[in-house]
C-alpha cells in the first residue's frame, strides 16, 4: 500500500499543475491603422504631396534641366518602363516595397527637403557614363583598402575612423556599381 502511494506521488510530480494563464484583452489602440481622411486618402501621403507642391520641387526639376540632361544621356521614360514592369512582376520586390512603405513614409518629407539641393548633383551624375561610375566604384574600394592600411589601429578613435572610412567608401562603391548597372541598362 505504501509502494502504491509512493508511485502515485512520484507520477503526479511529472503532471502539469492546473493553473490558469492570465487573460489579456486586446485593445484596438495597439493596432496601427493608417490615418485617412473622409475620402479614404492616407493623410501622411496627402501631406507629402502637398509639401511637394508647395516647395515647387517639380518646377525646380524642370529648371535644373534634369529631364533634358537625362534625355541627352539616352535615358527616356520609355526605357524606364521595362524596369518598372520587371519590378512589378517580381513578387519579392513588391513585398519589399509594401512592407517598407509604412517605415519609409516618415522619411519622405526629409527627402523632399533635401531634393532641391541634390538636383545639381543628380544632373551631373546622370551625364556620367556607366564606365566612369565603375571607375569611381573601384577607386572607392581602393580608398577603403588604403584607409585600412594607412590609418593605424592603435586607439579606439583610429579604429572608429577606419570603420567610418570603410563604411562610407564601401557604400559609395556599392552605389557607384549599382548606378553603373542601372545607367547602363537605361542608356543601352
Amino acid at each position: 500500500s505504501n509502494t502504491i502511494a509512493l508511485l502515485a506521488t512520484s507520477a503526479s510530480a511529472f503532471a502539469p499543475a492546473a493553473s490558469q494563464a492570465p487573460r489579456v484583452a486586446l485593445q484596438a489602440s495597439s493596432v496601427d491603422v493608417p490615418e485617412v481622411d473622409a475620402t479614404g486618402n492616407n493623410i501622411a501621403v496627402k501631406n507629402l504631396l502637398t509639401d511637394i507642391e508647395a516647395s515647387g520641387l517639380l518646377s525646380q526639376v524642370a529648371q535644373a534641366g534634369l529631364l533634358s540632361k537625362a534625355q541627352a544621356s539616352g535615358i527616356s521614360l520609355t526605357k524606364l518602363e521595362p524596369l518598372l514592369a520587371l519590378a512589378a512582376g517580381n513578387k519579392d520586390v513588391m513585398i519589399l516595397v509594401e512592407s517598407a512603405g509604412p517605415e519609409l513614409l516618415p522619411i519622405l518629407p526629409t527627402v523632399v527637403e533635401i531634393a532641391p539641393g541634390a538636383l545639381p548633383l543628380l544632373g551631373a551624375a546622370i551625364q556620367l557614363s556607366p564606365a566612369a561610375l565603375q571607375v569611381a566604384g573601384l577607386a572607392s574600394l581602393a580608398a577603403a583598402a588604403g584607409a585600412v592600411y594607412l590609418i593605424p589601429d592603435d586607439t579606439v578613435v583610429e579604429v572608429a575612423t577606419q570603420t567610418l572610412a570603410v563604411g562610407a567608401l564601401g557604400a559609395a562603391a556599392g552605389a557607384s556599381f549599382v548606378g553603373s548597372a542601372v545607367l547602363g541598362k537605361l542608356t543601352a
